[in-house]
């Protein structure tokens, strides 16, 4: 086991750990630590915790210490600094010409690089630009090619829920999303509706598919006959969020209901849970 930070320097960023050493460090607690790209200006997300060793990527970067006011009023000037370089460097892109748009820009924080980060639809010979940014800002310069995910996840904005999206907020890393997860949500296969700001599967179809595993276990099939009060009928739809299903109790009537008012729900819902305890001491 190793003792480690956990120090983020995005919001939503990936979580990298780094050597407390002695330092008793609590979570929100801004620090300057040494990475593999020069000194950078990070916020603690995981207080010093134990881990396993196969979950350090060695060598183990130390935390040089907590981040004191000055280091913060430079960190809000490489703010600064960054929108005025996103203004530069678009001008510069405008007069070569290059087939690309400038998503975003960090400066790291003892300025030693400047990193521009931009989508394009294919390969970009952008080496003039290279040289003409570095005349302007004498250091190092970097363009790095990012995905729309990546993109969504800088720029921000609202999801199709109304919220703002998940990736700005809270997920860390993008996984793999199939539509077959969308399928098994019995969700409408409309690309507009199961797609996010970025043009692909929306990150909530991964997350959430558990959730519905877990609520179409507790509730009937389509076609199952069901026992309700005023008599027994065939489910021919389900919203699973609002768990309810509807009932043809024959050709021309179809009611909703909760799924309280079928019969041996209760039991279905007992049933579940203990097969899953049942799965859980199996698994242990």
């Amino acid at each position: 086991m190793k003792t480690v930070v956990g120090v983020v320097f995005r919001p939503a960023g990936k979580v990298y750990y780094f050597d407390p050493g002695e330092m008793e460090l609590e979570k929100l607690d801004y620090v300057i630590v040494e990475t593999s790209r020069g000194v950078e200006y990070g916020m603690v997300v995981m207080p010093p915790s134990q881990v396993e060793e196969d979950e350090v990527v060695e060598p183990l970067k130390p935390v040089l210490r907590e981040a004191t006011l000055k280091d913060k009023e430079k960190y809000e000037e490489n703010k600064r600094l960054e929108k005025e370089a996103f203004a530069i460097c678009l001008d510069k892109i405008e007069a070569h010409g290059l087939p690309m748009k400038l998503v975003d820009v960090e400066y790291t924080f003892d300025h030693n690089k400047i990193i521009f980060y931009f989508t394009a639809d294919g390969r970009v010979d952008f080496r003039e630009l290279v040289k003409d940014l570095a005349r302007v800002f004498k250091t190092r310069i970097e363009l790095r090619q990012i995905g729309v995910r990546d993109e969504a996840k800088m720029i921000g904005g609202l999801g199709p829920c109304g919220m703002p999206t998940c990736c700005t907020r809270f997920l860390r890393e993008f996984k793999p999303i199939s539509i077959k997860m969308a399928k098994k949500q019995e969700l409408s296969l409309n690309p507009a509706k199961i797609s996010g700001l970025c043009g692909r599967l929306m990150c909530c179809l991964r997350y959430e598919a558990d959730c519905y595993k877990k609520m179409k276990k507790e509730m009937p099939d389509y076609g199952e006959e069901v026992e309700l009060a005023i008599g027994s009928g065939e489910v021919v739809d389900r919203n699973l969020i609002k768990k309810t299903v509807k009932v043809s109790i024959n050709e021309k009537e179809t009611v909703e209901v909760d799924l309280d008012h079928i019969e041996g729900y209760q039991n279905r819902k007992h049933e579940k849970k203990q097969d899953d305890s049942e799965k859980k001491k199996n698994d242990s």
